[in-house]
């Protein structure tokens, strides 16, 4: 049979048949429609706060404090040499010269302010002249030993 506009149907099982809450006693779920006896939850307007656990003390009420957040912290964004020399051996550094505001145009870093510090990990064979926040002491080695230059930014800057 054709689907027309005079005999559209939904598809079969498509559709649940809900129980309607408050509508009386004949519905099964009338008096106090599912909302038990009295306190804040059975009446209407009721919003929970986040966290809030029906009177059980909260997770977060339960679990213990303990440790120390410095706000003074400066999150460094770790680069290993070796993608200092994948870069180069892709052709997208060519001069050689690598600073936190090429990592911020080539798409390494997100944003303009991170701060960085470069790495150790893996090998350098290009001569690079590499600016950043930070170097770590086996990475200003492979630098230095490929013949390239560190320079050391403020991390204010």
């Amino acid at each position: 049979m054709a689907n027309h506009l005079g005999n559209l149907q939904y598809a079969e099982g498509s559709r649940k048949k809900k129980k309607r809450i408050g509508r009386g006693q004949g519905s099964g779920r009338g008096g106090t429609s599912t909302r038990g006896h009295k306190g804040a939850q059975s009446r209407s307007g009721y919003k929970s706060k986040p966290g809030f656990e029906g009177g059980q003390m909260p997770l977060q009420r339960r679990l213990p404090k303990f440790g120390f957040t410095n706000y003074n912290r400066k999150e460094y964004l770790g680069i290993n040499v070796a993608r200092l020399e994948e870069l180069v051996a892709k052709g997208v550094i060519t001069d050689g010269v690598i600073s936190p505001e090429v990592l911020y145009n080539v798409g390494i870093v997100s944003k303009r302010r991170t701060l960085v510090k470069i790495l150790g990990n893996g090998d350098l064979n290009s001569k690079l002249e590499i600016t950043a926040h930070a170097f770590s002491a086996t990475a200003k080695e492979k630098i230095e030993a490929a013949g390239g230059t560190v320079t050391t930014v403020s991390a204010s800057a």
